[in-house]
């Protein structure tokens, strides 16, 4: 069935890397929780009134408030769909960020909101009137929300929006607390115990906890996370898979929205190969790379000598000293300059994320490590941060 509608109401709904499609992706999922949303607040708030009963009526309210992020949702995918201008050359994606905040700061309100009134419930209970109209739209709003998770989900997995995960994972809570508030309904009914404030209470705080994670979820790429390990070997795999290409490092991915991608990258090249021919090949690369993964990649050329065996040498017996040291360490743009008293081994270390020693005691290390080798070794080191997860080392190496 949802396949049945996506086919229907999106045009070239394959086609998910095209920002109109995007956008069309999640106004459709945004309208279908509105009126969804809409029609069980309307009913909850009503029955919950009617029968005096702060659950259903903070569930109902639950429910408005998912319409009214639904409504954000929309105006959000609207306005990320917009093309590049002067004032925002990478474009708008971001907004579909923002807009997730507002969800998420929207759901949390409410629940502070929510706790308020059921607390008050439980200092001041009233005698919740029991009705079958009531179960059956309890039920039916169970049945409405497992759908949308799930048709949510679908949505978020086939364009990877966060904000539709976000709100696949509200549905999913709102099976469980509508669960909750059914159950009390019963509770109360064959034993006599009033507990629908506290039940309300339980309602509250899985909203909280729904807001929370959603705006713990949409923080982390608005604060720059690192990129998908996987996402990260793919690109690094499609570079090494060029012939010319020796190795890369210093690869740091940007993004700027869901599919926005920037990229760049130092590539490793023989020295003795034509400028020119490395040249085109380089460029063929960041063109494959528009075209075959929409990302824009920036590719700087390193030439490396690859045919002197004391280069070679030196290079290997400074991979071991680093190994030794800690194996997490790797290094790239080594050079060797040699005069008449000594010789200067030049090269960057590139440590991973949060590493432990510092900087200046690393480099001390390695230099005092070398010198034992030869005294007339001096190391030149640079010290180098990883900004991706991963770091290929490239079998042409080996």
């Amino acid at each position: 069935m949802i396949n049945f509608i996506i086919r229907k109401f999106i045009k070239s709904h394959e086609n998910v890397k095209d920002p109109s499609v995007r956008e069309a992706y999640g106004m459709l999922g945004s309208v279908v929780g509105i009126l969804f949303n809409i029609i069980l607040s309307i009913s909850k708030i009503a029955i919950g009134t009617i029968f005096k009963s702060i659950s259903i009526t903070a569930d109902g309210a639950n429910n408005l408030s998912d319409a009214g992020s639904s409504v954000v949702t929309f105006i959000g995918f609207k306005m990320s769909g917009k093309p590049a201008d002067k004032n925002h050359p990478f474009g708008h994606a971001r907004i579909e960020y923002i807009t997730g905040l507002v969800v998420g700061a929207i759901i949390f309100i409410l629940g502070f909101e929510l706790v308020k009134s059921s607390v008050d419930k439980v200092r001041n209970p009233e005698i919740t009137e029991f009705s079958w109209i009531m179960v059956f739209v309890l039920l039916f709003s169970i049945a409405v929300k497992v759908w949308l998770s799930y048709f949510n989900l679908k949505l978020a997995d086939k364009i990877s929006s966060s904000t539709m995960k976000a709100t696949a994972m509200d549905s999913r809570n709102d099976c469980i607390s509508t669960s909750a508030v059914l159950a009390s309904l019963f509770v109360s009914k064959y034993t006599g115990l009033e507990i629908d404030g506290y039940m309300g209470i339980v309602v509250a705080l899985f909203i909280l906890y729904s807001g929370y994670s959603i705006l713990k979820d949409i923080l982390s790429p608005l604060l720059g996370e690192m990129p998908d390990p996987k996402f990260v070997e793919k690109i690094e795999n499609k570079i090494l898979s060029y012939e010319g290409i020796i190795n890369i490092h210093d690869l740091v991915i940007h993004n700027y929205g869901p599919n926005r991608y920037f990229a760049t990258v130092h590539a490793e090249v023989d020295a003795n190969e034509d400028i020119m021919k490395s040249h085109d090949m380089i460029d063929n690369i960041e063109r494959d790379f528009a075209r075959d993964m929409d990302i824009n990649l920036v590719i700087h050329l390193d030439p490396i000598i690859t045919n002197d065996e004391e280069i070679n040498h030196l290079k290997s017996m400074t991979e071991k000293i680093i190994k030794k040291i800690d194996k997490r360490l790797t290094i790239h743009d080594f050079r060797v300059v040699k005069g008449e008293t000594h010789t200067n081994i030049i090269f960057d270390v590139v440590i991973p994320v949060g590493y432990d020693m510092n900087s200046s005691d690393l480099v001390k290390k390695i230099e005092e490590s070398i010198k034992t080798v030869n005294q007339k070794y001096y190391a030149v080191v640079t010290i180098d941060k990883n900004y991706v997860s991963t770091y290929v080392n490239n079998p042409k190496m080996k």
